[in-house]
């Protein structure tokens, strides 16, 4: 059964779980950068099946940003990726 949102005020409570989640994650352009984020979510999410990996450069070629799309099974799986990811020296941002 789905898990229901609960009103405490944050935007992952409005999230209906399973669900299919675009994660953003943004960092400098390096060849391992890829690699490196979808290691940390696998780590957290190994029956991640990813729909969708994009990748674009910054219009400078400073920066590489990721959007993965994954279904995504508790709002506690994707607290811990997106803190993983802020400790993550590689990760400039995630949204």
């Amino acid at each position: 059964m789905p898990e229901k949102p609960s009103p405490t005020g944050s935007p992952l409570d409005l999230l209906e779980y399973p669900t299919r989640f675009p994660l953003k994650v943004f960092g400098n352009k390096s060849a391992q950068f890829e690699g490196i984020v979808l290691k940390l979510v696998k780590a957290r999410c190994p029956q991640a099946e990813f729909i969708e990996v994009t990748k674009r450069q910054s219009k400078e070629g400073k920066y590489t940003a990721l959007t993965l799309t994954f279904t995504v099974h508790s709002r506690q799986q994707l607290e811990d990726i997106y803190q993983d990811l802020y400790e993550c020296e590689q990760v400039v941002m995630s949204l």
